[in-house]
């Protein structure tokens, strides 16, 4: 039984898995689910992600993973060629730091929970919402771009000249601000990294508009 990805095509997080999963050459069933809808909110979803968020990875054996950071260590972990992380602990650190700065800073404060959450509580429109997307990818790609710049770590990618797990956050989240309209051009280096994994097949196949459910 090959692995099942119950995920949202527009989904930055099932993006960034998707693109892991290509990285690590892994064969997976796509299963979509339609967010705005409560798809993930049925009974049958949440008896495999309690918390009915995406994606969640079915395992060979029917056992369910969620949280696409861990999801990605796991992956490290049982399939570690090729590397999502580097060899020693000082790169491991950098890479899995870039990946929360939008994994945990940048995403929890714009998913689309919290989107309707201010406009249902706090009557945001949708300019009002693109103003808050806005605002909170600025204040850390401002710091992912200080960061990227400066580091003599920093190479063709996000660390050296392999893809990392901090690309494959990176390449999910400029997808999704794109949708919002946050021009990328703000930030050289981060546009040109972008530039750089566009190219690669692995996160050209994750990428949003080329899945079955993308509409």
């Amino acid at each position: 039984m090959p692995l099942k990805l119950h995920n949202f095509f527009r989904s930055s997080t099932s993006t960034r898995l998707r693109a892991a999963l290509n990285l690590k050459g892994l064969d997976y069933d796509y299963i979509p689910y339609v967010l705005r809808t409560g798809e993930t909110r049925t009974p049958e979803y949440l008896a495999k992600n309690p918390q009915g968020l995406v994606p969640t990875l079915e395992r060979e054996d029917g056992s369910y993973l969620t949280q696409s950071l861990a999801i990605m260590e796991w992956l490290e972990e049982t399939h570690p060629e090729p590397a999502l992380l580097p060899a020693d602990a000082e790169g491991r650190a950098r890479v899995r730091a870039l990946s929360y700065m939008i994994a945990c800073e940048i995403h929890p404060l714009n998913n689309l929970r919290v989107l309707f959450r201010i406009r249902d509580q706090f009557g945001a429109d949708e300019e009002a919402q693109k103003e808050w997307f806005t605002h909170w990818v600025t204040l850390t790609f401002d710091a992912l771009e200080a960061e990227l710049s400066a580091s003599p770590q920093t190479g063709l990618y996000c660390h050296g000249d392999t893809p990392t797990m901090a690309d494959c956050c990176l390449y999910a989240q400029v997808w999704n601000n794109k949708r919002f309209g946050v021009p990328l051009e703000n930030w050289p280096v981060i546009s040109r990294i972008y530039a750089a994994l566009d190219k690669l097949p692995a996160f050209t196949k994750a990428a949003p508009p080329n899945q079955p459910d993308a509409a």
